[in-house]
């Protein structure tokens, strides 16, 4: 099986300078197939074409031999690779589109995306104290990059920036730990009061009560009404279609990168603390070594539109959850099984197997007419830990 690490860089200057550049060059490459493509649809409309989509080979050959030869010399600064996986990366999110898979792809924006770029793999090499990738050199890492079986290669590797710290990510393969199971089922039922329940009793509780998560949050409150009084002022008297007008560039003001800075770094802690509780959490699970694992097939998107609820179901992360559950089991062996949607777990009795349909998201304790009393959510992972498909 293949699994993902993600490790911290110790770059020199100038080779922050090249990721920059590269991260620069990833992000040009992404929006120009975009615009072409688009156009290339618009025409395809008009019928100047027979195909909807662009072929991003054609579009690669063009920047290689016309743009980068005269108008584009500085894709030359950088590795060749950066401009081709952007590409691909650009014609891939196109094609999910058009399948009905995601939404349609919008253009990376300087400001607001993600700051990443492709190594190529076949020359990514580790060595003692980090790694050599193309174009890059040597670069030192906070920790050493796993070793490999055999011949074999990292795969998909890229270098991002998190507003603090560059990072390398990439996956390699791993043998599946031989481990002997017990023949048990454990349920595990999701939800905002508590993180999770399992049918054997664990509770793993909100990490977004404690109090530090909490002191943090109103912290990140005050930089941001900070930010704002600080727009306030740089911004003069506003125009007719209500657009702010600003002293100076928003690049020029010094006190805005350093605030918006600080709340970056907030942003970044609190990730780092609600993911950490995952890891534990999911790895406590797992080291159980249950034969069979069942959780919901929960529809987060629709939860996200209760406006009551949706900040609480944001921060369980529980996509992240599920995810983890899904590489964890398959490195130990452990059967993952996704309850069906419509399972009524919360409103089934687990001693009788009667459904209560008039149960409500406020009664906390289930009660059944056969005299079963029991927590909500214990009931439901009974209930998923007997599931059958």
């Amino acid at each position: 099986m293949i699994l993902a690490t993600k490790i911290r860089l110790n770059p020199t200057k100038e080779q922050e300078v090249l990721f920059w550049k590269s991260a620069g060059v990833s992000r040009w490459a992404y929006n120009y197939f975009l615009a072409e493509s688009e156009k290339y649809y618009q025409e395809y409309l008009e019928g100047k074409h027979e195909k909807k989509t662009i072929n991003e080979g054609e579009v690669r050959k063009y920047i290689n031999n016309v743009l980068k030869k005269t108008t584009h010399t500085w894709l030359k600064e950088v590795g060749s690779n950066v401009m081709k996986q952007a590409v691909k990366d650009a014609d891939n999110a196109r094609k999910r589109w058009f399948e009905g898979l995601s939404e349609k792809p919008k253009f990376k924006s300087r400001h607001k995306s993600k700051i990443s770029f492709y190594v190529n793999y076949e020359r990514l090499k580790r060595v003692n104290g980090g790694f050599r990738g193309e174009k890059i050199g040597f670069v030192r890492t906070c920790q050493p990059l796993p070793k490999l079986i055999g011949k074999q290669k990292y795969s998909n590797p890229r270098i991002s920036f998190d507003g603090r710290n560059w990072f390398l990510s990439v996956g390699y393969e791993v043998d599946v730990e031989e481990v002997e199971l017990t023949n048990k089922s454990l349920g595990i039922d999701l939800g905002v009061k508590d993180l999770a329940i399992c049918s054997d009793g664990q509770v793993f509780k909100n990490i977004n009560k404690t109090q530090e998560v909490k002191r943090l949050e109103q912290k990140l409150k005050r930089e941001q009404r900070k930010l704002s009084r600080k727009m306030e002022f740089n911004t003069l008297k506003r125009t007719k279609n209500g657009k702010p007008i600003y002293k100076k560039p928003l690049k020029e003001m010094k006190n805005i990168q350093k605030q918006t800075c600080k709340m970056q770094n907030l942003h970044k802690r609190l990730t780092n603390i609600r993911n950490n509780h995952l890891h534990q959490a999911t790895n406590k699970i797992v080291k159980t070594k249950p034969s069979r694992l069942v959780i919901e097939d929960l529809n987060v998107s629709g939860m996200m539109k209760n406006k009551h609820l949706s900040k609480a179901i944001a921060q369980q992360k529980l996509h992240e959850f599920r995810q983890q559950l899904e590489y964890k089991t398959k490195k130990y062996g452990i059967e993952l099984v996704i309850a069906d949607r419509w399972y009524p777990s919360s409103k089934m009795c687990s001693c009788c197997g009667n459904i209560k349909s008039d149960l409500k998201l406020k009664d906390r304790v289930f009660k059944c007419d056969c005299g079963f009393v029991a927590d909500r959510d214990y009931n439901a992972s009974i209930n998923l830990a007997n599931y059958q498909i």
